[in-house]
């Protein structure tokens, strides 16, 4: 399978000397085709099942306002998901969160990889402080490949009269899954009524996932419902693999789903279900898929 190192944006778990060298460990280990793939080239080798969750944190505040990072672990370890797209989370944000580090500290609490994201990356709040950074983050028990922070069309919300332009946030890792390469995505679309933003976004997505090959899965929290106008575009390429999940948002009540896990149509989906928790103002997403591979 042909391997694209690319350059981190900025690894969370490790410089970005360790993520070439992880990279080149992985594929110095990753398993062989089996002997079924060799002997009757151009048949379908055995599926790999992969569970990928989706989950708006909230900055790990719960639906009762409270920030309770402990306890968005705890919702977390409870999907059981071999990789989770989180969105809204901060990095040294500021006191909402206690300017932790929420990507390092979920990564340490479940032993999980992270790639993180930043939509925007601040001053520090008081000189020698780390910097302010809030976006998007990949947890993966299965060694990451290749990482990258992709610029799409945004409206700052830290910038007041700023126009839309290209900025980071959306988030792109290569999982090796026993041998199968998957393209995992995570994206926070925008959240306000007039829909113009949120279809530039989906136009900039398609293009990045056009420069792809082999079996993608694009998570996140879309801030629209699947029947949305601007997201018509991303059925055309995508299966939405959540369908039928009901609500995920508010979590105490949800009125909608707006929270999903979409697929390339080489990815079976087997089962798909919503959490209820109060862990967040949203409701995670778990999903069941298979991977396939074929034989040379």
């Amino acid at each position: 399978m042909k391997f694209r190192l690319r350059r981190p944006a900025r690894p969370v778990a490790h410089g970005r000397a360790a993520a070439v060298l992880l990279a080149a460990a992985v594929l110095a280990t990753a398993a062989p085709a089996t002997a079924a793939d060799a002997d009757v080239p151009g048949t379908r080798a055995p599926a790999t099942p992969l569970r990928v969750a989706t989950y708006n944190i909230h900055a790990g505040a719960g639906e009762d306002g409270v920030f309770d990072l402990d306890r968005t672990a705890r919702a977390l370890r409870d999907l059981d998901a071999d990789v989770i797209g989180l969105e809204e989370v901060d990095v040294h944000w500021g006191a909402r969160s206690d300017f932790v580090d929420e990507a390092r500290a979920l990564a340490g609490k479940l032993g999980m990889r992270v790639f993180f994201a930043p939509i925007y990356d601040m001053d520090p709040a008081a000189p020698g402080d780390e910097r302010r950074q809030y976006g998007v983050a990949v947890l993966s028990r299965y060694p990451v490949l290749e990482a990258e922070n992709h610029e799409i069309t945004r409206l700052s919300t830290q910038t007041p009269g700023s126009p839309p332009a290209p900025a980071p946030g959306f988030a792109e890792v290569t999982v090796n899954v026993r041998g199968a390469h998957a393209h995992v995505y995570v994206t926070h679309l925008d959240y306000r009524a007039d829909p113009s933003v949120r279809a530039a976004q989906v136009a900039d997505t398609l293009k990045v996932l056009a420069a792809d090959d082999g079996p993608k899965v694009l998570v996140g929290d879309f801030n629209a419902e699947a029947s949305a106008p601007e997201l018509a575009p991303l059925w055309e390429e995508l299966r939405d693999a959540t369908h039928g999940v009901g609500g995920t948002y508010p979590a105490i009540a949800p009125v909608k789903q707006i929270d999903f896990v979409t697929v390339s149509p080489d990815i079976t989906v087997t089962a798909a279900h919503a959490v209820a928790t109060d862990a967040s103002d949203h409701r995670p997403v778990v999903t069941d898929l298979e991977l396939h591979r074929r034989g040379d």
